[in-house]
Order: structure tokens, then sequence, then C-alpha cells
């Protein structure tokens, strides 16, 4: 039964057409797109597509473009299915004040992590991290509670404010380097430094929470050039979100 997994995002819709749900299924097809242009899809991308028998969605980019893309799933006689934070799901316990106000993406991709460490039988407390527009940290213990998480600006958030903000400093195309000599290294170092200290920063509370190091996964269309700057050790996985609608699409019998 073929099962379509959307993740939208503040800037790109990705998606994956896999085989069947469930960890592990075969992907027949994947791609992405910015916002923009996702009011093709139907003609682009997703023309030439086996029909999808079900499909489940995270979007945090709001109703408005929740709502084109359900326009483009019309193209199938496919019901759009959309996750909304729960108290428990997946192994994991939402630990936010407001269960149903944390970002779906978030817990999505909390439900991905906490799955991929048990089924290779690793029962540490676990950081998820997720860098992309905005960069994600969440906490979570060996029983899969979700203590709770920080929210800060990705790499091009940080830059423009800056440059908003500032005389004379325009958006760099520097390197990341120990000691920067000149405004873009700054720029760049000063950005990546401070996501890798929040990451840092968020190990040091749940090791000192648990008693344990914890293990650390990241993830999201940024995370590979956060990972050679990185103080812990990291392993970084091409889509937790993606992981997580399958246990999900799973759990629920689709």
């Amino acid at each position: 039964m073929t099962f379509l997994a959307i993740d939208v995002g503040n800037t790109r819709l990705k998606w994956a057409l896999y085989d069947h749900a469930a960890p592990g299924a075969h992907v027949i097809a994947h791609g992405a797109q910015f916002l923009e242009h996702i009011d093709q899809l139907g003609e682009t991308d997703w023309a030439a597509l086996p029909v999808p028998k079900r499909m489940l969605g995270c979007v945090v980019a709001g109703a408005a473009v929740m709502r084109r893309v359900e326009e483009q799933l019309d193209i199938w006689d496919v019901a759009p299915q959309w996750v909304v934070p729960s108290e428990r799901e997946g192994g994991v316990i939402n630990g936010y004040d407001h269960p149903a106000r944390l970002g779906a993406d978030r817990w999505v991709a909390m439900i991905g992590a906490h799955r991929r460490l048990l089924a290779r039988g690793d029962h540490r407390p676990c950081i998820v991290v997720m860098v992309g527009t905005a960069v994600t940290v969440e906490a979570l213990d060996a029983e899969g509670h979700f203590l709770g998480g920080i929210i800060m600006p990705g790499h091009g958030i940080m830059l423009r404010a800056l440059e908003s903000g500032t005389a004379g400093l325009h958006v760099p195309t520097g390197d990341v380097v120990p000691f920067p000599k000149n405004t873009s290294d700054a720029l760049t170092s000063g950005g990546t430094f401070a996501i890798a200290g929040a990451v840092a920063h968020m190990e040091l509370q749940l090791q000192k929470h648990t008693g344990v190091k914890p293990a650390c996964l990241m993830t999201g269309g940024a995370g590979w050039k956060m990972v050679p700057s990185m103080q812990l050790e990291v392993e970084l996985v091409e889509s937790l979100v993606m992981d997580g609608l399958l246990e999900i699409a799973k759990l629920r019998g689709f």
C-alpha cells in the first residue's frame, strides 16, 4: 500500500512516497519544493507518481499553506491527514504545558528519534536537534518523556537580523573558523557557534537531570553544516520527521 509522507516547514515542503507505511519502507520517490512553488506540485513533481493510498503529514507553515497542499492532493483520491501533537504517541510522552501547541514537526521528529534509538537497543536519553529556518533542541529521557526544548533562529534569520539592525554588515559568504579575522567569517562563525553552544548546553542539562550522557541526533536541511562544529558527538539523520511519520502511520494502522 503506497504511502505519502509530507513535511511542510517554514521554507520548504519535503515529501516522500513509500511502498508501505512503516519504518524501513522503500522510498519510491521523494523531493522538495520551496513554498512559493507548491501550487504546481500536482502538475510537476507529483504528476507521474503512483497513486498513494494513504497520506500523513505535519505542517508548521500555517493553515493557509496547508490548504494549498490539500488542493494539490486533489489529483488523487486520498484524504489528507495531519499530525496534531497529543499527550502521548509512538512511545513519547508530551511534557509541553499545552501539548497541542507544540510544533508538529518537533513532535514527529522526537517520535522518529525515539523509535530509531529503541530499534537498535539504545536506551539512553536523547537530544533531538532540527536545523532549518529555525533551530529546535529537544530533551528526551530514556523512557521517552519530552522534558522540554528550545527554539532559536537559524543561520539565515540570525544574519538577516544583523544586516537589518547594524550599519555596514551584509549577509556574508564566510567560513567557520576558530578565530575569525574578517567580518564575513565572524558572522558565519558566530551563528554556527551560537547553535553549537545551545546544543551543548542542553546536553549538559539533560546529563545532569538523568545522570547519563545522552545521544544527540541532528536533522534538517542545514544539519550537515553544523556537524563539523559541534562540541559533542552527533549522529546526522537525513530526516527524522519522515521517520516519525512512518512510525505514526504504522501505529495508526495505515
